[in-house]
């Protein structure tokens, strides 16, 4: 998923005895940094080596002969998934530079079109592209207009691109389509905007939209988001089976009715929890990540990936630190965070994101976490290409 354009439009409310506590928070963490920085802080968490190879999650497959062109790309967690899946990646279409700089980083191989000349969708004649043979077409257009820190104006938002990803869609014509996007989408005040933005203009194709959570997948965090499948046949989709778990979390939470019984029926690998998936010692708790936030640009970057009061509580009782996320796992070793907390580095978060150790993010912190934040994680991406790929070579 990517963010488009000015994505800063939004105001941030905050009351001037807000704007005190952070300005004071921020000043005690800056003073704390600087003792780590000279060596006046005895403490030093030790350097964590993480359990969890996202990379078992995803082995990769034979190269399937199959085509597809990737929109929205941001950090590539749908075409890291899909390019594991086997599917040959044609071209990336991406508005912001650091997000085409890391699919440049990761793969020198691939055509990736980034920044407002080449990766502005908007401005694409995809009659320039016409000699691409495109099998499968993917993307997450913007969440912003959807989600609830976008404001879900909808239609309304200058943001909402999925008339661009229609008009890719309906000129390249693939055999089939993967879109993704948050929650929000699944709401009813959006009803009238699916039929008009997704169904009518994409009539030509037979879709199919659902909800996949990451943990399902063996990915240390709840992280749910909407997907969009769509076949130019029927009988394609009439074949497409909804990817089913391939891990249980039932031992992580009490509350987990769906698939309390998973582990035990269908002999399911288990879901990590955080601080086993980070290689932390056993403190007699661990549970799901809370859902990283999704924010990239605006009036407050930030190096929190802290989501809502709840996520807190969560990350309070896991004993770790969501907020000064650091670069390296050394720099987070040598910065103590409040009551001896872990703090986390950008290495953890892509960990938990479900990004293998080889894939790399580029950017600031407050970029890599933006990126990852955005991403869809490339386990659950990898599993739905598997699907399509067993429809369309059927």
């Amino acid at each position: 998923m990517s963010v488009y354009k000015n994505d800063s439009k939004k105001n941030y409310d905050i009351d001037d005895n807000k704007r005190k506590k952070y300005r004071k928070s921020s000043i005690l963490s800056a003073a704390i940094k600087k003792k780590s920085i000279n060596g006046q802080f005895k403490f030093s968490q030790k350097i964590n080596v993480p359990n969890l190879n996202p990379i078992k999650l995803t082995p990769r497959l034979k190269k399937n002969n199959l085509n597809c062109l990737s929109l929205f790309s941001g950090c590539g967690g749908l075409d890291l998934g899909f390019d594991l899946a086997g599917f040959n990646h044609l071209a990336a279409f991406e508005l912001i530079p650091v997000c085409g700089y890391t699919l440049k980083k990761n793969r020198p191989n691939w055509k990736v079109y980034s920044g407002e000349k080449e990766g502005d969708v908007t401005k694409i004649n995809w009659k320039n592209f016409n000699k691409l043979k495109v099998d499968l077409l993917h993307g997450g257009p913007p969440c912003q207009p959807f989600s609830i820190a976008g404001g879900q104006e909808g239609e309304a938002d200058e943001r909402n691109m999925w008339g661009e990803f229609n008009r890719a869609v309906n000129f390249f014509k693939p055999k089939a389509f993967v879109a993704e996007n948050v929650l929000g989408l699944n709401q009813k005040k959006f009803e009238s905007f699916l039929e008009k933005f997704i169904y009518k203009p994409l009539k030509n194709y037979h879709i199919i939209k659902f909800t996949l959570n990451s943990a399902d997948f063996g990915v240390p965090q709840i992280r749910k988001r909407v997907f969009f499948v769509g076949f130019i046949k029927e009988a394609d989709l009439k074949n497409f089976n909804i990817p089913k778990p391939t891990h249980s979390w039932t031992h992580l939470s009490t509350n987990n009715k769906n698939n309390m019984n998973l582990l035990n029926e269908y002999k399911l690998s288990k879901t990590m929890g955080l601080r086993e998936a980070l290689g932390l010692n056993n403190i007699g708790t661990d549970t799901l990540c809370p859902t990283i936030r999704s924010a990239f640009t605006g009036k407050r970057n930030t190096t929190s990936i802290l989501n809502s009061s709840a996520s807190q509580k969560t990350f309070q009782k896991l004993k770790i630190w969501p907020n000064g996320v650091q670069l390296t796992r050394e720099k987070a070793a040598q910065f103590p965070a409040a009551k001896n907390a872990f703090r986390l580095s950008v290495k953890d978060i892509a960990l938990v994101q479900g990004f293998p150790k080889s894939w790399k993010i580029c950017g600031a912190a407050y970029q890599i976490l933006g990126q990852l934040g955005n991403s869809v994680c490339p386990p659950v991406a990898y599993n739905i290409a598997k699907e399509v790929l067993r429809v369309l070579k059927k």
